[in-house]
C-alpha cells in the first residue's frame, strides 16, 4: 500500500475505532473518556499513525517530511546555542556566523536522519513501536496538554490503533 491508501484507510476506519472503544468501555469497563477534544486529537494521531511506520522508508512522504522537520529543529537548536556562544562584535556578524553553525547542524541532522533509520519494515514496523507511539500520545495528552487520564488513555489507544492499522494493511504484524 502507498501513502494515500494508508491515510485514507485511517480516515475512513476511525468510526470503527470509536465503536471498539465504546464496546471496551461498556463491556470491559476500560475507563475511556471520549470527550470531543480527546476524539479530535485521537483522530489526528490515528490518521497520522496510519502512515507513521513508513518513516523508515527513504522514499516515503512521511520520511521525507520528517527529515526536513528534524533538520530545521536541530539547525535552530544549534543556532540558539551558537548565538549565545559566539561574539563577532557587530550583531549581523554574530547572527550570520551563528546561523552558519546552525545550518551545519541542520545538514548533519538531514543526513543523519536517514542513516540512523532502521531498514524498511524492520523494527519500526512492529507492535513494540506501535506501543511506544501510543504511550507517547498518552503522555503528551495527559502531561503536555493536561487532558484527564481517561481522555489521555483514549488518545493513546487511538494512536496505537492507527499505527497498528498500518501494520495490518501491510500484513506485517510482528512483536518486534
Amino acid at each position: 500500500m502507498n501513502y494515500e491508501e494508508h491515510v485514507l484507510a485511517g480516515i475512513l476506519s476511525y468510526p470503527l475505532l470509536i465503536l471498539t472503544a465504546g464496546l471496551l468501555k461498556y463491556f470491559l469497563r476500560v475507563p475511556f473518556e471520549m470527550s470531543t477534544a480527546a476524539m479530535m486529537l485521537g483522530y489526528a494521531l490515528y490518521v497520522f499513525g496510519s502512515d507513521l511506520p513508513d518513516i523508515d522508508h527513504p522514499e516515503a512522504l512521511i520520511h521525507r517530511g520528517a527529515k526536513a522537520v528534524v533538520a530545521v529543529l536541530v539547525g535552530s537548536a544549534v543556532y540558539i546555542q551558537a548565538v549565545n556562544s559566539v561574539d563577532f562584535g557587530e550583531p549581523w556578524k554574530t547572527l550570520t556566523v551563528a546561523w552558519t553553525i546552525g545550518v551545519a547542524g541542520g545538514l548533519i541532522a538531514w543526513y543523519g536522519f536517514s542513516w540512523l533509520m532502521p531498514r524498511h519494515r524492520g523494527v519500526v514496523h512492529s507492535i513494540a513501536f506501535a506501543s511506544v507511539y501510543g504511550l507517547l500520545a498518552l503522555l503528551f495528552a495527559e502531561y503536555g496538554i493536561n487532558m484527564k487520564w481517561e481522555e489521555a488513555l483514549f488518545v493513546g489507544f487511538a494512536a496505537f490503533s492507527g499505527y497498528t492499522l498500518h501494520l495490518i494493511l501491510d500484513r506485517s504484524l510482528k512483536l518486534i
